[in-house]
C-alpha cells in the first residue's frame, strides 16, 4: 500500500500514524535517487505538449513556461532551466495569471484544472515512463509487502481541486497502483487519510542499494 504524508511532518507524528512503515521522500530535497521523481528534476528531454520539438529539462519547467500573466506570455527560456532552483513564475512579479497556453505557439489558454489535465499530468506520465521506470518498479515490489509512505510538501491528491496544487508524490502512487488519473477512476481518499497509530519506528526507503 502506498500513501501520501507531508514532508513537513515530523517523524514521531509519521511513527504514530504508520508504525514500521517505509518512509520514501520523493521531493526535490531527497537525498538518494528518488529525487528523480521530483517534477524539479532536470532529466531533460520532456516534451512540451502541443509543442512539436520543443523540450524541456523538467516537468516544472513545462508547467511554468506555458503560464501566462497579465505581463508575460510563455517562457521558453525557462525550459532550458536546469538547475532545480528559480524555476517558479509568480503573481507577485507577473501580476494575474491568466491560464496557460495551450503549446508554445498556440491561442488558447487553458484553465488551470484543465491545464493541470492536458499539461501536467501527462507531462509528468511521459517523466515517469521515460526516465524513472526502474523505480517505479521498485516501489510497486515494496508496496506489495509493506505500507510506503511517500513524503511531498503538496498532499492534494484530488485532481479536480482547485484549491491547492496536486502532489506529485499521489501521481507516483496513482501510476504505481494503476488508478485515476493513470488508470480507471476509483476512490483515491485511502491513500491520503491519516489514521493514528502507536510505536515502531519507521525505516528510509533504501531501493538502491
Amino acid at each position: 500500500m502506498i500513501v501520501i504524508e507531508s514532508k513537513r511532518k515530523k517523524t514521531e507524528t509519521l511513527q504514530r500514524l504508520y508504525p514500521g512503515a517505509v518512509i520514501a521522500d520523493v521531493t526535490s530535497h531527497a537525498t538518494d535517487e528518488l529525487v528523480r521523481l521530483s517534477p524539479f528534476y532536470p532529466h531533460g528531454g520532456i516534451p512540451v505538449p502541443f509543442s512539436e520539438g520543443v523540450t524541456a529539462t523538467c516537468v516544472e519547467a513545462v508547467w511554468q513556461g506555458l503560464k501566462v500573466f497579465e505581463t508575460a506570455d510563455v517562457d521558453v527560456e525557462m525550459f532550458r532551466n536546469n538547475t532545480m532552483k528559480d524555476i517558479k513564475r509568480t503573481v507577485r512579479r507577473f501580476g494575474r495569471p491568466l491560464g496557460h497556453r495551450k503549446g508554445v505557439h498556440g491561442t488558447e489558454l487553458l484553465g488551470y484544472i484543465e491545464a493541470r489535465k492536458q499539461i501536467y499530468l501527462p507531462t509528468y506520465r511521459w517523466m515517469l515512463e521515460h526516465e524513472v521506470l526502474p523505480i517505479i518498479e521498485r516501489l510497486r515490489v515494496a508496496s506489495r509487502t509493506k505500507t510506503v509512505v511517500l513524503l511531498d510538501y503538496e498532499t492534494n491528491c484530488e485532481v479536480d481541486n482547485p484549491r491547492k496544487p496536486l502532489s506529485h508524490a499521489f501521481l507516483v502512487k496513482a501510476y504505481v497502483e494503476g488508478i485515476y488519473p493513470y488508470g480507471p477512476e476509483t476512490d483515491n481518499s485511502e491513500g491520503c487519510e491519516k489514521k493514528e497509530s502507536k510505536t515502531d519506528k519507521p525505516i528510509q526507503l533504501s531501493l538502491f542499494e
